[in-house]
């Protein structure tokens, strides 16, 4: 039974940074993909970065500049960093690793 668990989130002002972590528990011995997607309220979920491997990453055009997407030293983690953040970054933020998903974690802006 793998499990993803984030932590992190949290109430911020605009202009402000947060860092999401989330960590692999259970039978998983190599990830290759790994991100971070997110689902505001009425909206459809998204994605916000992902590492592909190695220092191959992608990022949503609405996050670039602002957040990095980075790999743990500790196998199966993966962390975003995020700054600058904006009221429209308000969302639930979910961890991926492979075909698993996190619960999700609260993220909320303030303007």
């Amino acid at each position: 039974q793998v499990q993803l668990v984030e932590s992190g989130g949290g109430l911020v002002q605009a202009g402000g940074s947060l860092r999401l972590s989330c960590a692999a528990s259970g039978s998983i011995f190599s990830i290759n993909a790994m991100g971070w997607y997110r689902q505001a309220p009425g909206k459809q979920r998204e994605l916000v970065a992902a590492n592909l491997g190695g220092t191959i990453t992608k990022y949503a055009d609405s996050v670039k500049g602002r957040f990095t997407i980075s790999r743990g030293n500790a196998k199966n983690t993966v962390y975003l960093q995020m700054n600058s953040l904006k009221p429209e970054d308000t969302a639930v933020y979910y961890c991926t690793m492979d075909k698993y998903w996190g619960q999700g974690t609260q993220v909320t802006v303030s303007s």
